[in-house]
């Protein structure tokens, strides 16, 4: 696998190999499992390896990285202890050159054969992972078949991006331990996609070159817990239409509910030079009126969450602070596209927390060091929109509104007729123009100039 995504890999010893503190090891591991010597022998002869996983330096599509392998041949890349060994070595490389770690993942879980010691490598594991985090260093993986047990559930889930092969067995329970009656679509990499546990399924052929788009762009801009006052901000998006100012609240609600206003896609498809979506909120929900990931503007990495014009759904807010997050840990500028009626408020968004979704929105654009440019495109519906607005960098376009309720909805708290609803909205001061003299708005983009 290694040779089918990386134009170099320079692989680094095993660590501590051939040194144990206590003496040698027992020939069966750890437990004395009988036969377990020979198996490792076995595998060794097979597949030219004297351990489930090797890892090193290397290139990928032009792009250095730390890479580390697993070999599915050798016992079924299970994780034993020196396993773990070989697994931190790589997290800490990549901390020691200050790379990203790139993961190619095959594994059917911990190693029976050394029982309790297997499994406390994820322990180890989940540590290497957070001081990886910790240094501001992205992390890929890549999940082949099968990605099972703790390997999934720590190198695999455990990443910042999860590319996925198509067709490949993806899922903590194996397919020996699953219940007899599980749906199998549910663990394999489409399933887990559909799902939001993984960004994206990519044939063997594209993951190199995808691979390398992606290093590109998870590029850091600041040194992790330092200031990110040298970030520079996303640059405020052109307006895909221009027009007069509305005169009237009402004719404000009506441009920004036009069907053929330029929506989010237009307006990602215009700003990026190519971009990489994230997919999923990684605790089982999608949200397609949601767009979120990271591209190029110009040779500018910018992270993106959009907006699409529907009800934003928890899973939505939920994936858009995952990416902010992301973005911030690796000092990259990010974009808000507003453009939303409100947060979705039937009961599935109340039973999947709706409100702590939206909570966790507000507090990672308000806790983000890295600058948030926002552009309001079209409906600002309340806190489902306010959620992903910068507090001190938003911009309208002249086609927009922003309001603290819907006018219907506000007409109908104040027990309102229906039929109040247009006068309503001329009372809220939701205009591009009334946003900007209260300050909420820094200016208006796309302001058609008034004739002679």
């Amino acid at each position: 696998m290694i040779a089918a995504v990386a134009d170099t890999f320079d692989e680094r010893p095993p660590p501590g190999d051939g040194h144990h503190p206590g003496g040698p090891p027992a020939p069966d591991g750890p437990l004395g499992w009988p036969g377990y010597g020979a198996a490792r022998a076995e595998a060794a002869r097979r597949t030219g390896e004297t351990e489930s996983v090797v890892h090193g330096t290397a290139s990928l599509d032009g792009r250095p990285c730390v890479l580390l392998a697993f070999e599915f041949g050798f016992l079924g890349g299970s994780l034993g202890r020196h396993t773990g060994d070989r697994l931190t070595a790589a997290y800490t490389l990549a901390r020691e050159l200050r790379l990203p770690l790139v993961s190619l993942v095959a594994t059917g879980g911990s190693r029976m054969q050394e029982g309790m010691v297997a499994l406390t490598q994820l322990q180890r594991v989940a540590r290497a992972a957070a001081e990886l985090r910790a240094a501001g260093l992205a992390h890929l993986a890549v999940v082949r078949d099968p990605t099972t047990g703790g390997g999934w559930a720590t190198v695999g889930a455990g990443a910042d991006v999860v590319l996925a092969l198509p067709g490949a067995q993806v899922g903590f329970a194996g397919s020996r331990v699953r219940p007899a009656d599980a749906d199998p679509y549910a663990y394999t990499a489409e399933g887990q996609s559909a799902a939001g546990q993984v960004d994206a399924v990519v044939e063997e052929e594209g993951l190199a070159s995808t691979l390398g788009r992606w290093l590109g762009v998870l590029k850091g801009g600041a040194e992790a817990g330092a200031p990110a006052s040298g970030v520079l901000p996303a640059p405020v998006p052109q307006a895909l239409s221009t027009t007069r100012l509305p005169a009237t609240g009402r004719e404000a609600v009506a441009r920004a509910r036009a069907p053929r206003r330029p929506r989010a896609q237009a307006y990602l498809d215009a700003y990026f030079t190519h971009r990489l979506p994230l997919n999923g909120d990684r605790s089982g929900g999608t949200d397609p009126g949601t767009l979120c990931g990271f591209g190029l503007h110009g040779e500018q990495p910018v992270a993106y969450v959009a907006q699409c014009g529907t009800a934003t759904r928890p899973a939505g807010y939920r994936t858009a602070a995952r990416v902010l997050r992301l973005a911030d840990r690796l000092g990259i500028p990010v974009l808000t596209l507003i453009d939303t009626p409100g947060a979705a408020n039937d009961a599935a968004a109340e039973r999947a927390g709706a409100g702590a979704a939206i909570a966790d929105a507000f507090a990672a654009v308000a806790g983000a060091r890295v600058p948030v440019t926002t552009l309001l495109i079209g409906e600002g519906g309340s806190g489902g929109a306010l959620a992903l607005a910068s507090p001190g960098r938003t911009y309208v376009t002249a086609d927009s509104y922003f309001s603290v309720i819907a006018p219907e909805s506000a007409a109908a708290i104040l027990k309102r007729p229906p039929a109040e609803a247009d006068e309503t909205a001329d009372r809220l001061g939701l205009r591009p123009q009334d946003l900007v003299a209260l300050g909420i708005a820094r200016g208006i983009v796309g302001e058609e100039p008034d004739g002679p």
